[in-house]
C-alpha cells in the first residue's frame, strides 16, 4: 500500500488587518512541541487557540479562521496570561491560578486586533496580536454550525479503528 505525500501549498487569503469581532471556536491542545530558542532546541506543552470572525474568504465562502499558539502556563513572565486577562477585562484570583479550565473560552465573544507578518516564504500571514472583550451590549456571534472540535474529530489516519497506527515492516529505502 503506498503513501504519498505532496506539496499542500494552498492558495491562502489571509484575514483583513484590523479590529474584529471574534467567538473562540476551539482549544487545541498540541502537546510538546520542540523549537528553537537561541539557536537551541526548546520543547514545552502548548495549547492553540481558535477563532473565526464575520469576515468571509471569497476564496472559500466560509469565515476567516485564525490561530494563536501558546505555552501552558500562567505565569506572569508567559504570553497566555496577559493574553487572557486582558480578554476577560480583569486579573485571575489566586484560587483561578490553581487551575484554569482553558475549555471555558470555547464559545466565547472578543474582538482581536489581526495584523499581517510577511514570512520569509513570501506568504503574508494573518496574526492575532491582541484580544479585548466585547462591548457588553453587542451581539454575540456564535461559532460555525459544521465546525467540529479537534478532539471531537475521528481519527482520520487510524487504520485499525481505535487511533492507533499499526505495525509495518519497512523496507530499507537509501536516500
Amino acid at each position: 500500500m503506498s503513501y504519498i505525500i505532496k506539496d499542500n501549498k494552498k492558495d491562502y487569503t489571509p484575514a483583513p488587518e484590523g479590529l474584529h469581532q471574534a467567538v473562540c471556536i476551539d482549544v487545541v491542545e498540541l502537546g510538546l512541541v520542540t523549537t528553537q530558542y537561541k539557536g537551541e532546541p526548546y520543547t514545552r506543552r502548548c495549547s492553540e487557540i481558535r477563532w473565526v470572525i464575520e469576515a468571509i474568504d471569497p476564496k472559500t465562502g466560509k469565515q476567516h479562521m485564525l490561530l494563536r499558539r501558546f505555552t501552558e502556563s500562567l505565569s506572569t513572565k508567559g504570553h497566555l496570561r496577559p493574553f487572557l486577562e486582558s480578554w476577560r477585562g480583569k486579573k485571575f484570583t489566586s484560587e483561578e491560578l490553581n487551575g484554569f479550565d482553558i475549555d471555558k473560552l470555547v464559545g466565547a465573544n472578543c474582538q482581536i486586533q489581526v495584523i499581517h507578518n510577511l514570512a520569509s516564504d513570501g506568504n503574508t500571514y494573518a496574526n492575532v496580536q491582541a484580544v479585548v472583550p466585547i462591548h457588553k451590549n453587542a451581539a454575540r456571534m456564535a461559532a460555525p454550525s459544521d465546525y467540529i472540535r479537534v478532539k471531537d474529530r475521528d481519527k482520520e489516519y487510524s487504520s485499525n479503528g481505535h487511533g492507533e497506527a499499526e505495525a509495518v515492516e519497512e523496507e530499507y529505502v537509501p536516500f
